[in-house]
């Protein structure tokens, strides 16, 4: 692949390493330059973190501000490998999340610009909808608490549903009292996005550093350049200011660059049971429950994928370590990191039974079929097999409290000021992804005057 893209910017020379887009055939080269030709290892901004938030910020920052030179810096091999890539796939409205909140106006926000973006680069999507369904008197209660949090968070054509009837017009084999019906609920695969999201950056002249697992910043003593990343492998850059997207390790680069590492991260584990294929007519959109205060995770649902599966969960279990997809993988450090902090203990300790509940529910699966069965009874123990599982990036503060809202922050100091961490970034950030980029590229050009640079007025397409 040659060619000279916008602004003259050679693309053949931006990718690091041989990257594959997606499932077609597409593969992009070799970049081999020096050094001394290009200066390949300084930048005016480099992201922390290839995943769906970091290459979407990266990219809109390429689009606003197309002269400065960026990176991304991935510690693995390709991009979304972890939660951009182990994540249920739904397209959220916007439903659950308080009013105000920046899940709530991110979220309404994302859905649009996301089916938008989808639609200008062919990315395959489905809009099965949602329904949040009440199966009782007490559930129909929060049930219209929730109905009147979409209202105010402008959840787009949100519906309520009264009566059995109602229902199965929408899920036929469905059981309830009353449902919520959102019908711009939708499904994708956002670890394809995320590639076309990287694949958009690298052709507007950003470079992605793989294999860059990021191990310390300092000081470069370089006036122009003044901060000095380097990773476990021996590779360094050099940049003017950072941004941080690590979601499961974002503590942990907080702390390296001299900024505090609270809210700490834990990583909970979710895992998903599969639907018998012969039964996936069962389910037709997104089937969730009514969310109970008294837990900390929403609860087992029903949620349709690009390939015609259908997942059911996931369960909320302790990983042993960050990037703990099974029982088996287990970090020492990690989890004795995990164990001794307060805030973890105390979150432990308030919900002991339910916790235990969860990991029973882990090693016996044909415990969650009373749950399933509560909306699909035609679900029997020979219809469900296990799945796959992701790790929730979970912030805690020092009190034991779910960080709830998306959070950012930064520091003091030589290195501090210079560095905006994204440090929690949980479910919708995956549907909240572009309209996070634009609210994180406006702070960038606020904390880092950015507009000292040659600024692009480009659109996003």
């Amino acid at each position: 692949m040659s060619g000279i893209g916008r602004k003259g910017v050679d693309v053949s020379r931006r990718w690091i390493l041989a990257h594959r887009i997606g499932d077609g055939p597409t593969f992009f080269g070799v970049r081999c330059m020096s050094d001394a030709q290009n200066k390949s290892n300084e930048y005016d901004l480099v992201v922390v973190g290839g995943g769906i938030v970091g290459c979407a910020t990266a990219r809109e920052l390429t689009l606003k501000h197309g002269n400065i030179r960026m990176a991304i810096l991935e510690k693995e091999n390709k991009l979304a490998m972890h939660q951009s890539g182990h994540n249920s796939g739904v397209i959220h409205a916007g439903i659950y999340y308080k009013p105000g909140s920046l899940k709530a106006k991110l979220c309404v926000q994302g859905l649009h610009l996301s089916y938008e973006y989808c639609d200008a680069k062919k990315i395959p999507y489905k809009k099965v909808g949602k329904l949040i369904v009440a199966t009782n008197s007490l559930e129909q209660q929060r049930l219209a608490d929730l109905h009147q949090r979409g209202i105010e968070n402008q959840v787009p054509d949100l519906q309520l549903l009264k009566g059995v009837e109602a229902i199965k017009k929408i899920e036929p084999y469905c059981q309830g009292v009353e449902a919520l019906w959102s019908p711009h609920t939708g499904i994708v695969d956002w670890g394809l996005v995320t590639q076309h999201y990287g694949k958009d950056f690298t052709e507007r002249g950003g470079d992605i550093h793989f294999n860059f697992e990021v191990n310390g910043f300092k000081e470069s003593g370089d006036s122009s350049y003044p901060v000095t990343i380097t990773a476990k492998n021996g590779n360094f850059v050099k940049t003017k200011y950072v941004l941080t997207c690590g979601g499961l390790h974002s503590d942990i680069l907080s702390e390296l660059s001299g900024c505090s590492r609270e809210p700490r991260i834990v990583p909970i584990r979710g895992e998903y049971l599969l639907l018998n294929p012969k039964k996936c007519y069962l389910v037709k959109g997104n089937i969730y429950p009514v969310p109970d205060p008294k837990f900390p995770f929403l609860g087992v649902h029903f949620t349709p994928r690009m390939d015609g599966s259908v997942w059911l969960g996931p369960n909320a279990v302790p990983a042993f370590r960050r990037e703990g997809y099974t029982w088996f993988d287990i970090n020492p450090k990690e989890l004795i990191d995990a164990l001794s902090y307060r805030g973890y203990q105390k979150l432990a300790f308030r919900n002991v039974t339910y916790g235990i509940q969860e990991v029973m529910k882990s090693f016996f699966s044909r415990l969650q079929l009373k749950d399933l069965q509560k909306y699909i009874p035609e679900i029997t123990a020979a219809d469900i097999s296990r799945g796959p599982a992701g790790v929730r990036a979970q912030a805690l503060d020092n009190d034991g409290n779910l960080v709830d809202d998306f959070y950012f922050d930064s520091g003091k100091g030589p290195i501090g000021r210079r560095v905006l961490h994204c440090r929690n970034a949980p479910s919708p950030a995956a549907t909240s992804s572009l309209s996070i980029a634009k609210m994180v590229t406006d702070k960038l050009q606020e904390e880092f005057q950015l507009t000292q640079f040659n600024t692009s007025t480009t659109e996003s397409k």
